[in-house]
């Protein structure tokens, strides 16, 4: 089977995973921005979770099945058909050689996936298919999918699927009104006054226009003051500047003191920016699917109500794993 690129949206990129193990040499570890829902898309066709599936920002693609298979989108809402007639998300749906897969306009989130039976065929790099675009790396000719590609799919792996199989709302996560994102402080948070650490975690944030699969940024908040400091050697002149040092997935810098980025799945793994904190793992999916302008607020939390709330996390898909095993 493949399928055929009639229109690409305005970024559908080939997703796994990611790759893992390389961070230290400044490979990020990619992968979906919302790894539930591409986990559940791959498992509503009876593919392994970690699959390849595709990541479609925004603006759904439009794609023609050149063989009989089963598809599932998940993750935003982003209405879409099959030869024109609506389905339903979050459900296992059939499809026939010729037909067409399209999208209607963005409701909420900001990524959806669509997971085909088999799974995206495209090379292993490093241990993943995934789509990194700034170092021109996997996924499909390492870029965006473009009019008139020919994506090739696996054959299906013998897992017994049936159209119609869906998992119900309760199973899922849903995106708040104001999305609160969870914050371990990190080891430069005490470079700003107290004040400012008052005033991030109280204050309302909006998703700026830069929101990509490298970082978020985030604005509306009172800008950050810092500790006077005799400026360390190797360290730029900006007050945010410190001596070089690794960034966790999930940081948050103040370039500038700002407006706070959150580094997501294709980020560098190091600069010279303080981080003050870290978004807690088992919140970086809802990151994936804030749109500009969507309101945010930072929770000072624990270690061990951050490990918590993995566990939360890690229940909920295994809930979603036993519905549809």
């Amino acid at each position: 089977m493949a399928v055929k690129v009639i229109s690409p949206g305005l970024s559908t990129t080939v997703q796994d995973l990611g790759r893992h193990g390389y961070y230290h040499l400044g490979i990020p570890m990619g992968g979906g921005m919302d790894m539930f829902a591409l986990r559940c898309a791959n498992l509503l066709v009876g593919n392994d979770e970690g699959a390849a599936a595709l990541e479609a920002v925004y603006m759904g693609p439009e794609l023609e099945f050149t063989s009989d298979g089963y598809i599932a989108v998940t993750g935003a809402d982003m209405p879409f058909r099959i030869d024109g007639e609506f389905q339903e998300s979050w459900v296992c749906c059939a499809v026939r050689a010729g037909q067409r897969l399209s999208f209607d306009y963005l409701k909420s989130g900001a990524r959806a996936y669509i997971a085909v039976s088999g799974g995206i065929d495209v090379p292993v790099v490093l241990g993943s298919r995934s789509t990194y675009a700034l170092g021109r790396m996997g996924g499909f000719e390492g870029r965006a999918l473009m009019e008139d590609d020919v994506i090739p799919v696996l054959s299906g792996n013998g897992k017994s699927v049936k159209a119609g199989r869906n998992l119900p709302p309760g199973y899922r996560r849903e995106q708040p009104a104001t999305t609160e994102l969870r914050v371990i402080s990190g080891m430069y948070m005490h470079r700003i006054t107290d004040e400012s650490r008052t005033n991030f975690f109280s204050d309302v944030w909006k998703v700026s226009t830069e929101a990509d699969r490298i970082g978020y940024r985030f604005m509306g908040g009172e800008k950050f003051s810092f500790l006077e400091r005799k400026q360390p050697f190797g360290a730029g002149s900006d007050p945010s500047n410190i001596v070089d040092s690794c960034y966790p997935y999930g940081s948050i810098q103040i370039p500038g003191g700002a407006e706070p980025i959150i580094l997501h799945r294709d980020a560098v793994s190091g600069g010279g920016f303080a981080v003050i904190g870290t978004v807690i793992s088992a919140d970086m999916d809802l990151i994936g699917q804030l749109q500009p302008n969507m309101e945010s607020r930072f929770v000072e939390v624990s270690m061990e109500q951050a490990l918590a709330a993995r566990e939360d996390r890690q229940q909920l898909l295994d809930r979603a794993r036993q519905h549809l095993s």
